[in-house]
């Protein structure tokens, strides 16, 4: 009798399975995972390399957890800024990541959330683009949106004066 049961309960847990996948309720979450629509972002940190030699533009990578309180609040205010917003998606090869890359130069003062660098187009961690903050360099807070716009002009001068 134990056996039918657990044999009904097993088809039904099949059946209800495929029927939301018919539905399309499973869903594939965004690449912009909430940091802004309108941007075009890389699939991956390979991607975001191969885009940043085809364009030369920098590229800009976000370190992020989804349930980071730190990484949420920083999402809301990089996402309610405009100008940042409109220079990430004019002028830069644009990557968040929730997975570490593998990368020891996207992590030159230890593994921590949230974080952003900017790599140049010769593959070049700009490891002099940093942050307000002594303890954390690559780190941001809400407040420093008018310190991350700066960053980002930045990155962009050094590009073209390089160049």
């Amino acid at each position: 009798m134990l056996r039918w049961v657990v044999l009904a309960l097993f088809i039904s847990v099949c059946a209800s399975a495929e029927a939301q996948k018919k539905k399309g309720k499973t869903k594939t979450q965004p690449l912009s995972r909430g940091w802004g629509k309108n941007i075009k972002w890389a699939k991956s940190y390979e991607e975001a390399l191969s885009e940043l030699a085809k364009s030369q533009k920098p590229l800009m990578v976000i370190h992020h957890l989804d349930n980071c309180p730190h990484s949420e609040a920083l999402k809301e205010a990089f996402v309610a800024d405009k100008s940042i917003q409109k220079m990430a998606k004019e002028d830069f090869i644009m990557l968040n990541v929730v997975e570490e890359t593998g990368d020891q130069n996207l992590a030159p003062d230890g593994y921590y959330v949230p974080r952003i660098l900017f790599v140049d187009p010769a593959l070049t961690v700009r490891a002099e683009i940093v942050g307000k903050y002594s303890e954390r360099l690559y780190a941001y807070t809400p407040d420093d949106m008018k310190h991350l716009a700066a960053n980002m002009k930045k990155a962009k001068l050094l590009l073209h004066s390089e160049l």
